[in-house]
Formats: C-alpha cells, structure tokens, sequence
C-alpha cells in the first residue's frame, strides 16, 4: 500500500512537473495582421504555445494596458500610442541580448520609429504603411469621369463626396489616424496639437459626416472587396488584402490604393512586452522569431504590408515589393510624415470632435 501510494505521489509529481514546463507567450495583435502558418512554425521550432488575441483599433489596447494586469506578453501598438504608453511606463526595456535578429531590420524604418521610441530601447517595428484611399476603381471612375483620383479631395469635399455616397464609403474609426490626413489636406502641420487646428479638422470631417456610411477599423477590407462600398478610407495593407480577395472571388471588383498628393501618415507597427508580462523569456523568443528574413516576408507576404525587416525584401513576392502603395517610391516618401502622441488636452479635443463626427451632435 506505502509502495502505491509512493508509485502515485511520483507520477503526480511528473504530471505537476510537466504542465509546469508547458511554455506559453499570450499575443495582443491587430486582426489579420499576422500568417498563420508562421505562428504554427513558431511553436513547431520552440515548443512554446501560443495564445493569440485581436483588436482593431489602438484605443482598445490603450485601455488594457493601462488598467494594468492584461495577461499579455507581447502587444503592437501604434507609434503615438506606444509613445504615450512607453511615457505610462507600460513597457519593459528589450533584452537586445536576446533578440540577435534585430540585425535584419531596416536602419530607416528603425530610425523614423525612434521618433516615438528615443533610441529604439521598447519597441521592434513589425510592419509599417500609409493612412490613404482604397478605391473601387471603375464604380468611382463612372461617378466621378477623368477627375484625379490621389486626392483627399474625394471623401473631403462635401460635392465630391456626395456623388461618392450612392456607392458607399468607410472610413477608419480611428482619429489619430485620419486628422494627420486632414490636417495636411487643409495646409496644416499634420502633427500640430492646437487646438484651432485640431478644430479645423474636426469641422472637415464633420462636413462630410453624412456621406459616410460607416466608421470601422477593418470591415471596410470585405465590403471593398465585395463590391459593396467603392471608398475606403484605411490602412495600406488592408486595400491590397481587399485586391487579394476580389481577384481569389473572381467577382470583377478591381481594387486600387492610392496616397493622396497632399500627403499622408506613414504609421509603424511595433512589438513590445508589457512591464507586467509574465513570460519575458519567451516574448523575447516570439520577437526574434519573428525578426527572422524568411519569417518577415512570410508575414509580408500573406497581410500586404511593408516589413521594417530590410532582410526580408529578398524573400517579399514581387508584386507586393514593386507596389508603390506598399513600398513607396523616394518622392512619395517625401510626402509622408509622422505624428506624435497628444497631450490630454489635445487628445480631450480630439475625442470630443471625433464624438461629434460619429455622432452628430
């Protein structure tokens, strides 16, 4: 009887002991923002399981974060917010120790995200791209004739915009990443904080508030694909991802992207480990895996964005790497610029003349 009960005290142990060396890394990402196949050849190559969780808009992120305990190891916030986070002391500085693929990344990109991240010493870009205008080439073209289409002119100017309503326009839930676009749109500093600037933008854009039919952060990628809307005002990527689909659907929908000649956001996606995460080894491990050129381009490759990978472009198909709505040509990168994080007052502003865009009150 002592003997059995020995013999089971032991095997305990040995379950015990092996759900305690089960590893895991819990994932705060954007949805559609990431190659399955390359989150299954992470846990293949290291053993560690993943955890993986989506949001669409950085606000969401923000709000967890700062709450404090939100279980992630690994989140991707977006340049202001990782500055305003970094500022809350949110993040924990990277082991650069542990990550010997920061190597491959692009020395630009690095150096226009140390803008957010002085000295590059909480964050890792994952992807980066441009705010600007997908369009349902041949529904706005019959709308609109010969008229240029790179232009904010077409969801900014109330009598242009009114004929594109009958089509259907989206537009970002996501005011830190429209009034950048707005403000260079009316000749402002795009990253200004005043408050009569910042209230001239929020006029603009309640201007045309009736002829957008809905605020979302990632719908507009399946109704640009699917022919029910012909503008959408979004990300990069997703108006290439939306082109993927209609083509795979076969459905006679011709998706364009374009960066509008007035400028536009260029924005940075970028890894960083919470200061309460609770497994470090392994987001550290994630990271660098991540940081891997074949493992870049996979990810590249499958959402259509640009990579701050600089080793991955050998492995990026040619069709994406030739895109100058995905990897600009000089003169268009020119017309980009960065905006920083607000103050309280300034995002107080920007809150309450979002609320009233949405709104209409």
């Amino acid at each position: 009887m002592i003997r059995t009960l020995a013999s089971l005290a032991l095997a305990l142990g040995l379950v015990t002991g092996a759900a305690a060396q089960e590893r895991v890394v819990n994932v705060y990402n954007w949805s559609d923002y990431v190659d399955p196949k390359a989150l299954d050849e992470f846990t293949k190559q290291t053993g560690i399981k993943i955890v993986y969780d989506t949001y669409d808009n950085n606000e969401i992120v923000e709000t967890k974060l700062l709450a404090g305990k939100s279980g992630y190891d690994i989140v991707v916030p977006s340049g202001p917010f990782l500055q305003r986070l970094i500022g809350a002391k949110v993040f924990q500085k990277l082991d650069k120790s542990k990550l010997p693929n920061l190597a491959n990344q692009w020395p630009e990109v690095t150096q226009r995200l140390a803008v957010f991240d002085p000295g590059n010493q909480y964050a890792v870009n994952y992807m980066w791209g441009t705010t600007g205008i997908g369009l349902n080439t041949k529904k706005v073209k019959d709308t609109l004739g010969d008229m240029p289409l790179n232009t904010w002119d077409l969801v900014l100017k109330p009598e242009i915009a009114s004929k594109l309503k009958a089509c259907g326009i989206y537009m970002l839930d996501s005011p830190e990443d429209l009034f950048p676009g707005v403000l260079a749109y009316l000749g402002l500093n795009p990253d200004s904080k005043r408050v009569e600037d910042l209230n001239k933008a929020g006029d603009a854009l309640f201007r045309v508030r009736g002829n957008i039919q809905k605020y979302h952060s990632s719908e507009y990628i399946n109704a640009l694909a699917n022919g029910d809307i012909c503008v959408a005002v979004g990300y990069s990527g997703d108006m290439i991802q939306a082109k993927n689909r209609a083509e795979e659907a076969k459905n006679g929908v011709e998706i364009s992207y374009v960066i509008p000649r007035e400028g536009a956001l260029m924005w940075f996606d970028s890894f960083a480990i919470p200061a309460d995460a609770k497994n470090v080894a392994e987001a550290h491990e994630f990271i660098n895996f991540m940081l891997k050129p074949e493992i870049a381009a996979m990810n590249a490759n499958f959402v259509s964005y640009a990579s701050g990978n600089l080793a991955a472009k050998q492995h990026i198909k040619p069709e994406i790497l030739n895109n100058p709505g995905i990897y600009p040509d000089e003169a268009t990168m020119k017309r980009l610029f960065t905006n920083t994080a607000y103050d309280e007052r300034s995002q107080r502003t920007v809150t309450r003349l979002w609320t009233r865009v949405k709104t209409g009150r």
